[in-house]
Formats: C-alpha cells, structure tokens, sequence
C-alpha cells in the first residue's frame, strides 16, 4: 500500500500505532516498577534519595554510560536526518552527519573529568556557573540550558509523529502527547539509573534492527541485487537525478559541496545540543571518577557506528528505488517529504512493506523514548536544583527534593508536547528545525566550556560571549537568507547557506566575545573553592561513610541508609570546611585521564574531520564498486564493535550485581518457604 504525504495513507492500522505508542511504553514501566524494586530490596543503591534519583550515586560504569550516551543521542533526527541527507546528497551525507556529531561526544570525556576535578558533588553544569558566577549568569545559562532541552524534546516528538502518522494514520497531536506518557512513568519510577537500564535495553534492540535491515538489504533484497545491484542503482540515480554540487553528480562520492557544509553546520549546532544539555553532563556526573574518559570515547565511538551505518542502509536505499513502482512516493519524495524526514520510512516500506514498517515503528520509538527519557531527567534536574533549590528553598530537604524531581518530570512531559504540537501547528519541520535549532544557542558553548576549564574567566565575559553570540548568529542568519533568497521565510531562512552562517556566526562570536573580554581583564583571584563546595550535604554523608568500618558500613539496613540520606548535615560548616581539596593520589590520577581524554579527543577528532573525508573531498574520487563494497563492510563491522560496547559490556560490568540479585532472590524465595514450613509445623506441634 502507498504512503502519501498529502492523503495519509498508511501501512498499518491506527491500532498499531497505539498500541506501538502505549503498549511499548507502559510494558516499559512495568518493567521500571521490577527493577526498581529489585533495586531496592538487593543493592545498596536507594531510588528513595535524591541523589541516586539524579546522579545513580555517581557510581555508573563505563559500559552503562556509552549505552545511555548511544542511546541518549540516538533521536529520531539521528535515523531520520541521517538517511533524508544521504537521499538529498548521496553516500558522503551519512557520513558528515556522524563525524559531524560525533566529536562532541569527544571533548564531553576531557569535560566529565575536569567536573570531576573541580565540582565533584554538583548535579548539573549550571550549579558551576552560579558559584563562579552569581545569580544572573546562573539564571541566563539555565534559560539556555532549558532552550536547548526544549527543542530537543519537541525535535524527538515531531521525528517520531510524524513517522507514525506517516505508518498508521494515528492522529499526529495524540502521537504527541501519548509517546512521552510511558517515559515519564518509569522515569518517575525509576530515576536515572531507570534511564541508564532503559537505554541499555533500547540500544540492544536498536542494534538488532540496524543488522536485521543490514543483511535484509544487502543480502536478500530482490530489489537491490546486493552490493553490486545498490552500486548500479545508484549510478543509474546518478543519471536521472544527479545531486548538485557533488562531483559528476555521483551519489557514491564524498566530494559533495552541500554535504560538507551540512556537516560544519552538525558540527556547530552540535556543540550547543551536547555542552548545553544537562543529559550528556548527568552522564559525566552519574559515571565512577577513573572512568569517565573511558566511557565517553568508547560511547563516541559506538554513538559513530548508528547513523554511519542505517543512512548507508535505508537512505541509500531510498535512492536507489526512488523511481520504482513498489515506492510509496511516486515520482520520488517531495520536499515536504525530505523536510519531515520520511527518506528511511519509505526505503523500509518499500522493501519489507508493513513487516518492515511495524520493525521502523519499533525502531524510531525505541530512539524517541530513550532519548526523551534522558531529556526528562536533565530537566528535572535544572529545575529542581538549579531554580527550586537555589532560588527558592537552598536548604530543601532530600525528601522535598525528591518530590520536586518528580513533579518537574510529569511537567516536562506536557512542556514538551505542547511544544512539538506548536511546531506542526505553525508549519516547522524536523529539518528546518534541525538546521536551525544551533543559531539560536551555540553562542553560549564556549562561554560554558570556558567555565569549567578557564580558572581566568569572568562574570561579564560569560554573559557577553553568550548574548553576543546569540545576536551574530540571528543578524548573519537572516542576512544571507535575505541576501541569497531575497526574502524571509520559512523556506528561505531554512536553506543550507542562512543556517551555516547562523551556526558558525553564533558558536564562533560567543567563544571570541568571552575569550577578548577575559583577556582584557581577566579574573586572577579564583581558585575553584568555590565550585569544589557545591552540594556540602553530599560531601559531608560521603566522608561520614567513609571514615566507618566496613563491616559498619556494610551492615546498614534500606532504612537506616534511608535515615544517613535525610540526616541533617551542618550545611554551614561543611561550607566553611577548608579541607575540600582532592586527596593526592586521586588528583594525580585525575590529571592522567584529562591528559589522555584530550590526546584521544584531538586524534579522534583529526581522524574523523580531516584524515579521512579531506583527502576523497579534495580528490574528487567516485567509489568504484569494490571501494563501495568495502566502504558498506566497514560500516557494518563498526556497528557490531558498537554493539559489543554498549550490549555485552554492561552485561560483563553487572555481572556482580546480577548475581547479588539473583542469590537474594533465590534466598528470599527458599527461606521464605522454609519459614512457611516451620510456622506451618509449629501450630501443628501446638
């Protein structure tokens, strides 16, 4: 059966799609509900705190977290964006879409150690601002933080609507509404350990269905013919639609000129969607302190692996069957069809037909709930401890925070769908909205960056580089807009050029402003100290713990943990405490890490950015089909690596934990039948 953008035929029922979008998402919860009891009652890992609701206890493993960064910034933009470029520019634009954003992901592994160098208590980024800062800066950086988490959260839903309108005919405003229902149960639920064991599970099922459509594709598919019969498509595609600006108008090259530009405009755009997302820095925050570089690098490069190798799947098979009669667009996708992101839909459609949609439907929700999951969280976190407990209660509860992160949650939930809602009301696409999105933020990385790793910068260079960088990026947006295009609109103002402009403008001013105004009068005096102090009642409760014995300190039953959480801690003298340095042994191993994250950081990043596109750029060469060949065999054997990280290592990593759980299970379920048996047996004796 054909889709079609302007009657909304689909492939599978309405029934589907509810019960894909609900059924998936209270199965979910249900899940969260049993591992959060088990949780419980077997580990020593409370969900009742608020800090294991928000940080897991800073206690998460490498393998956990390169999951939840995979799964965190895996959005449907990721599998949607990725395979509509690839049909728009050719083999090179899955490419550049996963470079593009992958060395982020890099520079967060020197980041999550400096957090740990300088604020190893903190919650979030912004509570580092507000003690170098102040109050304003703190309130303009949080106002950033929470734009960026905004239009992230309404890009995941518009990606995801629209996919399952496309699929099911479900109504795309109850689409909005009911995707963030079960995510927000079990994130209530379970905290941000739930969001690290639901992103675990997603990813697993991400990648079982990246390699199910893999060797569908190029091993089965009648269709395609194999890699010598997707090379021959793509050639004849290379004739009928030839891609301008590429070399010979080739789909199978990675001299694309708009491809290129798409990926400065990723790489700008996404710096402002990682620095400034609270999700990514939790991660940094959740993670164990000796291994957080580890985890970062091994999650960039499994994260690398996801769009590299499903645009090379489904977007190349959109292009390839473009012109066949099986295609559910005929005549090849509009432009409204490119700006909702349906080039991989259609590939899927056209080769598995509703088999393969309902795996698709799997597939963009999986991404969508996962990544939602990480974007509540964050949320919650900036709104509980960076404005409820900063601004209104500073010496909140752990209890009242709890309840807060909770509430603030559910808020979100229905923030973010109203949002998304906006968008499709007002007529904004995934895609303008995904090239346009880092105008309107990057201008406050290098500001955020600076004040994490630049002892120097001041109050008044933060904010200025932040605000300047804002107004560079919307002046040359609109601009170019005007000057190429000769009016201002949404189309116009959603082309490659206005946007590149936009992002280089904002992400480049803001970093200069800051780094012009610190060095005309830079700050001499500050020492970290203050950073260092943030979150005393956490400090205070880990040195408590740390001075008793183990045999004390194993020996603590739920409740009497529970009772140390909501101890009064004398916020006051823990403030005052001059001893907050970072005993030496730790700090030296700190500096290693940060040596090594910025070592592997550069050499990924020149690999990835220049080693390998710059010199086929520059060549102008054309796959030939063993190249291709090749190029296909690569990208897939990365995937599994990425796989091998972030499904079989955390498995290895809990192996402790599982069996903890297991024995206790198995003791609680034997000894409770023997104690069964002995009142049994007493009252018969009686």
């Amino acid at each position: 059966m054909a889709m079609s953008s302007t009657t909304g035929a689909e492939v599978l029922s309405q029934g589907t799609g509810y019960g894909v979008v609900l059924g998936i998402g209270f199965v979910f919860a249900i899940i969260m509900m049993g591992l959060s009891t088990l949780q419980n009652r077997y580990t020593t890992y409370k969900i009742s705190t608020s800090e294991e609701f928000n940080t897991a206890s800073r206690s998460v493993k490498p393998g956990l977290i390169a999951s939840g960064i995979v799964s965190a910034w895996t959005w449907a933009a990721t599998l949607l964006q990725s395979s509509t470029v690839t049909y728009e520019y050719g083999l090179c634009a899955g490419y550049y879409y996963a470079a593009g954003a992958t060395i982020q992901i890099f520079v967060m592994a020197i980041l999550a150690v400096r957090v740990k160098q300088i604020a190893p208590y903190c919650h979030t980024f912004l509570e580092i601002v507000h003690a170098r800062y102040g109050n304003t800066a703190h309130f303009m950086f949080a106002t950033f933080g929470l734009v960026v988490n905004l239009i992230v959260s309404s890009m995941l839903l518009l990606g995801g609507s629209a996919v399952v309108n496309a699929f099911t005919g479900m109504n795309i405003y109850a689409a909005n509404f009911l995707i963030p229902l079960g995510v927000c149960i079990y994130v209530i639920l379970g905290g941000l350990r739930a969001t690290f064991l639901c992103d675990y599970s997603h990813t697993l099922i991400l990648m079982i269905l990246i390699f199910y459509f893999f060797f569908w594709t190029y091993t089965k598919a009648d269709l395609i013919g194999g890699f010598e019969g997707m090379y021959n498509l793509l050639q004849q595609a290379s004739i009928e639609r030839p891609v301008a600006g590429n070399q010979d108008g080739s789909y199978l090259t990675l001299k694309s000129n708009y491809g290129l530009t798409f990926m400065i405009i990723q790489i700008t755009g996404g710096f402002g969607t990682v620095m400034l997302d609270q999700g990514y820095w939790q991660r940094a925050i959740a993670s164990e302190a000796k291994t957080a570089v580890r985890a970062y690098i091994m999650g960039g490069i499994a994260w690398f692996a996801v769009p590299l190798t499903f645009s090379s799947i489904m977007g190349l098979a959109a292009v390839a069957l473009a012109n066949n009669p099986s295609f559910p667009y005929p005549g090849g996708l509009t432009v409204a069809d490119i700006n909702a992101g349906l080039a991989a839909p259609a590939g899927v459609v056209t080769l598995l037909g509703s088999g393969g949609a309902a795996a698709m439907l799997i597939l963009l929700f999986m991404a969508v709930t996962s990544a939602a999951s990480s974007e509540m969280i964050a949320t919650s976190s900036i709104l509980t401890f960076d404005l409820y407990q900063i601004h209104f209660k500073p010496d909140a509860s752990p209890e009242s925070l709890m309840r807060v992160s909770h509430i603030m949650v559910a808020v979100w939930a229905l923030v973010m769908s109203c949002v998304a809602s906006l968008w499709i009301g007002i007529g904004i696409s995934l895609n303008w909205l995904f090239l346009f999105s880092g105008t309107l933020f990057t201008g406050a990385v290098g500001p955020v960056i600076f004040s994490v790793v630049w002892r120097q910068q001041t109050k008044e260079a933060a904010i200025s580089g932040a605000l300047g960088g804002v107004v560079v990026g919307i002046i040359a947006w609109l601009a170019v807009a005007k000057t190429y295009y000769g009016e201002l609109t949404i189309a116009s103002t959603g082309q490659m050029y206005p946007n590149l402009a936009g992002n280089l403008g904002a992400c480049c001013s803001g970093a200069i402003i800051s780094a012009v105004v610190t060095l005309i009068k830079p700050d001499n005096e500050f020492d970290w100290s203050a950073t260092k102090r943030i979150n005393p009642r956490a400090r205070e409760m880990d040195r408590k713990q740390a001075t008793l014995p183990d045999s004390a300190s194993g020996s603590d039953t739920p409740d009497e943990k529970e009772k140390q959480e909501g101890a009064t801690v004398d916020v006051a003298s823990a403030k005052d405490d001059i001893t907050i340095d970072i005993p030496a042994e730790e700090y030296a191993a700190l500096q290693k890490s940060l040596r090594v994250a910025t070592w592997t950081a550069l050499t990924l990043t020149f690999i990835v950015l220049f080693l390998i596109p710059i010199p086929m750029f520059l060549s102008h060469y054309v796959f030939s089909l063993n190249f291709f060949r090749g190029w296909i065999i690569i990208c897939v054997m990365w995937l599994f690596v990425a796989a091998c990280i972030t499904s079989i290592l955390p498995l290895w990593e809990s192996r402790v934990a599982i069996k903890a759980i297991f024995l206790g299970m198995v003791r609680d379920m034997f000894g409770g039948t023997a104690r069964k048996a002995a009142i049994a047996s007493s009252r018969t004796d009686a």
